[in-house]
């Protein structure tokens, strides 16, 4: 979503979104584990038990399909109501499939990223997914200076640096680097000094003359912060001794807070002039509950929201929710990886058990077992108890009727968690709603779009602002 939208037309978008939470809370808020325990199927209106329950595992991936109706692509007729909430869940939300872009490596500076000798260098210790991530990122950066010309970019968060070496090395753009652990700061340094012996050997003079070696800091960045201490900060990194210059800030996946803290540092300070930072782990976000300064609360956290503490309440399950990997879920159900998807029925049959006998264990954590083919729910459960008291539990004991006819339900289990999933995006984009409308409060041009592909990175949407001039 190029978002363009002007504040009453978000506030009424919100509006309508925190409504159909508040419909929904029951099932968005519910725990898998306790499906058996809670009777989770039953709660479910009785056209969506009907349907769903003879339809195959991988016709549900259309639940999770935002580009068309479910109605579309199947000859069964499914419930209104169900249509109904995914047409409209299908409006409100901001688009995941990543747009045709024209963010690519094919500056001035290009070459030197994809120089055979080099980039080996610039892609150490680098997944795939992240690799995506650096090089929209770094492209994305390099267009915001253009627009807004810096004198520095801020990274937070920036962890070994590779999204800074792209940007100095290879787009000639001088980065201050923050990262709290020191550990990561000299391993980053070490990596900087072994690139640029590298190119002194196989890059002419004056081209490594518009490489800018980014500089690290270690740092925490806490919430109450006050601008100037950041400015100082770079003043100092740079070894100015005047404090006329301006900076963007950039943050890859800041972690909860992080990414709020890091609006609030923008807004508040005048010599920063962009803001691009790609957001994750909202289940770690401060709400009322955990953060009584409403000043220094991740969630909600515009001006507008805050007037609406009950209607706009984001549970910790419904954040949770809203950071799975949709795609890949909805991949696996239209491939019939069945057996992957059976793991929530053993962990629900294993819950009932485990509260049947011992009640202070109810949601207790278990052992991750990674599931193989043909794994019988005995092994599972014994694997996943393991040091805990029910492990001792006589294997006939694991056998009855009441644990068989749970096992047989697994398919319930999977279509009660596609459903679930389908409201993923609807929190998501309320809790960037939110911010967006942070933004424009504070005077600030917005835009939020899906710039990496969801299947490789799932928190795929970027938010940039400027100040207005």
């Amino acid at each position: 979503m190029e978002n363009t939208t002007y504040p009453d037309c978000l506030h009424i978008k919100l509006s309508i979104c925190l409504k159909i939470v508040r419909t929904y809370d029951w099932l968005i808020n519910a725990y898998i584990l306790d499906f058996y325990i809670d009777k989770h199927w039953e709660k479910l209106p009785k056209s969506w038990q009907l349907h769903l329950e003879h339809m195959p595992p991988e016709q549900l991936s259309a639940l999770l399909n935002y580009n068309e109706q479910p109605a579309r692509r199947h000859a069964s007729v499914w419930p209104l109501t169900l249509l109904a909430l995914h047409s409209l869940l299908r409006q409100l939300c901001i688009p995941r499939v990543q747009k045709g872009t024209d963010l690519t490596l094919s500056s001035s500076y290009g070459p030197i990223i994809n120089h055979s000798k080099l980039k080996h260098v610039f892609n150490k210790c680098v997944k795939p997914k992240k690799r995506h991530e650096i090089e929209l990122m770094g492209s994305m950066c390099e267009q915001s200076c253009q627009q807004s010309p810096v004198d520095y970019v801020v990274d937070f968060g920036a962890g070994l640096g590779h999204l800074a070496r792209v940007l100095g090395y290879g787009h000639g753009i001088q980065v201050c680097c923050l990262e709290m652990q020191s550990k990561l700061n000299d391993q980053a340094i070490s990596i900087d000094k072994q690139f640029e012996l590298l190119a002194e050997k196989h890059i002419q003079p004056e081209i490594r003359a518009t490489f800018r070696r980014p500089q690290h800091i270690t740092l925490r960045l806490t919430a109450d912060m006050q601008p100037q201490e950041l400015v100082s900060i770079i003043a100092k990194t740079f070894n100015r001794t005047d404090f006329n210059f301006q900076f963007g800030i950039i943050g890859l996946h800041p972690c909860g807070d992080l990414a709020v803290t890091l609006m609030r540092m923008f807004t508040n300070n005048p010599q920063a002039r962009f803001l691009i930072f790609a957001g994750c782990c909202y289940m770690k976000l401060s709400t009322v509950e955990t953060q009584s300064n409403v000043g220094l609360q991740g969630y909600p956290l515009s001006s507008h929201l805050l007037q609406f503490p009950k209607l706009a309440h984001l549970s910790y399950e419904a954040r949770e929710i809203s950071c799975h990997a949709i795609e890949m879920y909805a991949d696996r159900l239209v491939e019939g990886d069945y057996e992957y998807l059976k793991v929530h029925s053993f962990r629900a049959a294993a819950e009932r058990i485990i509260v049947k006998q011992w009640p202070d264990l109810k949601h207790c954590g278990l052992r991750s077992v990674k599931h193989v083919h043909d794994m019988q729910f005995e092994d599972y459960f014994y694997k996943a108890v393991h040091g805990l008291e029910a492990s001792h539990i006589q294997r006939s004991e694991l056998q009855t009727i009441a644990t068989q006819n749970d096992l047989r339900c697994w398919r319930r289990i999977v279509i009660f968690y596609t459903l679930r999933l389908m409201f993923a995006p609807l929190i998501e984009s309320i809790i960037l709603y939110d911010r967006i409308l942070f933004l424009q409060e504070n005077y600030c041009q917005v835009k939020t779009s899906a710039v990496f592909d969801a299947r490789l990175s799932p928190r795929n949407h970027i938010t940039c602002a400027f100040k207005h001039s």
